[in-house]
């Protein structure tokens, strides 16, 4: 293999990797820059193929399918040899362990992949979907539901334990083949199909973890719909209520008579109403607290699965903060110096903080120099909308909120006049004064360090006595002024102490 040079846009995690998934309903290619704990993609394409829209009814992959299918893996080899990957991973889904063909078009397949193309069962579909999910959200409890055009898996999943799961033929493209398009018909046969089974009475009172670019589609349009102000569809939420409703609307009236339709691909259009019907019904069987939309599936599921016991143990929120930290930072090392000089001072302050509030610290820590690059009036919304909209996983809407805000209002001086509305919304007043403690602590240790590390470990601030003291002995009483004064007065009355600085 050709010695490729190392970018300095990007992370030594190894050679690109990539995964081509053929669904029933989309074929994919997705490239990561490494097999990490959070991966990031580099390249991301899909083509609707519509592999499975006749296999339930005909038993065969529909040959203009197959053709489009392989054409497009065509393409795909080719992006992976330009990207020079060093490892291609591919798998299949239902339409092809079902169709009488399938075995022939995934022999065709691996000739264009150059590459082995594993044909999933329906438990190991159900398996690597729910590593998705654990690898994607933070404690994930509930029952993991991944819709595809053939098929949906159900798993149990309470932490990193993956239950055994089961698959039933409830794909868009199934129902619409098995009922002749017919809606009414669709409806028997699923509630049909959700009959007795355990599963649905075991996630009660939990999550119902939803997997699938036709339900992400369904909550595209709530999002809109609904004004949302952040449109980032990983971990959104929607209570089990909300979702009953919306999905009883979609899948009762013309798809197109619907607001704001046109945030949604016009090929996924036709299978909305039946995705809507199957949450319908799962939500109403289960009787979970809410639904979480999760974007990470059976690719990443896969990807998981690759890594050793002691990587998958990583938190994957804190490994992609640290990449960020090597990447945008002036000095990496001290964003970690940053997370250790906080939590003395957060210990001393009295200030209750949980385990959850804590990682979310350390990431803030890790990701509060990222906007130094840019022009110093813009350097705190700029780093705001990297941590705000940027492929975290493993954190839910609020806590990208508090992060981002943290950081926002280091650059800011506190100034929360500046903040966007779409922020504001869903920033509670819990949060905002989180990230006003944290964002005045940054103030006083970037104006003392100039970004630069083995400063903080010698200069403490803590809370001693019940005053809030900034110690500055040795070479560091130079660092002593007004300004270094003012910050820590204003940090001292956001936790309610008198501030002191001993030099």
């Amino acid at each position: 293999m050709r010695q490729v040079e190392t970018v300095k846009g990007r992370l030594d995690h190894g050679p690109a990797i990539a995964v081509i998934d053929i669904g029933s309903n989309s074929v994919r290619l997705v490239i990561y820059e490494g097999l990490t704990r959070s991966p990031t993609p580099i390249f991301n394409e899909k083509v609707l193929a519509g592999l499975g829209r006749q296999v339930q009814t005909t038993g065969l992959l529909a040959q203009d399918a197959i053709d489009t299918a392989l054409n497009a893996l065509v393409r795909f080899k080719a992006l992976c040899d330009i990207q020079h990957v060093d490892r291609i991973y591919a798998i299949a889904t239902a339409a092809c362990r079902d169709a009488r063909n399938g075995r022939a078009f995934i022999s065709a397949a691996e000739r264009i992949c150059g590459t082995k193309i594993e044909i999933l069962s329906g438990k190991r579909e159900a398996q690597l979907t729910a590593y998705g999910v654990v690898s994607g959200i933070h404690n994930p409890d509930g029952i993991v539901g991944d819709l595809g055009g053939g098929s949906l898996e159900l798993v149990d999943v309470r932490g990193a334990r993956v239950r055994h799961g089961l698959t039933l033929p409830l794909g868009g493209l199934a129902l619409q083949d098995l009922t002749g398009r017919s809606i009414k018909k669709a409806e028997k046969l699923v509630e049909k199909s959700f009959d007795d089974l355990d599963i649905l009475e075991d996630g009660e009172g939990r999550t119902l973890y939803a997997v699938g670019g036709t339900w992400r589609a369904l909550a595209r349009l709530h999002m809109w719909q609904t004004g949302y102000p952040f449109h980032v569809m990983h971990n959104y939420r929607i209570s089990a209520r909300e979702t009953l409703e919306f999905s009883r609307l979609v899948h009762r009236v013309d798809t197109e008579t619907l607001s704001k339709i046109e945030v949604v691909n016009a090929a996924r259009r036709p299978l909305l109403a039946y995705a809507a019907l199957v949450l319908e019904n799962l939500v109403r069987g289960i009787k979970p607290k809410e639904v979480i939309i999760s974007a990470m599936g059976v690719r990443e599921g896969l990807l998981y699965s690759l890594l050793s016991e002691k990587e998958r143990a990583r938190d994957p929120l804190i490994a992609a903060a640290a990449d960020l930290n090597v990447l945008r930072s002036r000095a990496p090392k001290h964003g970690e110096e940053l997370i250790a000089w906080t939590d003395r001072f957060i210990a001393s302050s009295g200030l209750k903080e949980s385990a959850d509030e804590k990682r979310l610290r350390h990431a803030a820590c890790l990701l509060a120099d990222i906007g130094w690059r840019a022009h110093p009036d813009y350097r705190g919304e700029q780093a705001m909308n990297i941590i705000a909209h940027g492929p975290f996983v493993a954190v839910d809407h609020p806590s990208r909120t508090y992060m981002a805000l943290s950081v926002f209002l280091r650059h800011t001086g506190l100034n929360e006049e500046e903040l966007p509305s779409r922020i504001r919304e869903l920033a509670t007043p819990y949060i905002l004064d989180r990230a006003r403690v944290l964002g005045a602590a940054m103030r006083v240790a970037y104006i003392l360090t100039a970004g630069q590390d083995g400063v903080l470990p010698r200069v403490p601030l803590q809370v001693v006595g019940g005053r809030l003291v900034l110690k500055l002995t040795g070479d560091y009483k130079k660092l002593a002024t007004d300004r270094v004064s003012g910050r820590v007065r204003q940090l001292a009355r956001l936790i309610g102490r008198e501030a002191v600085v001993e030099a």
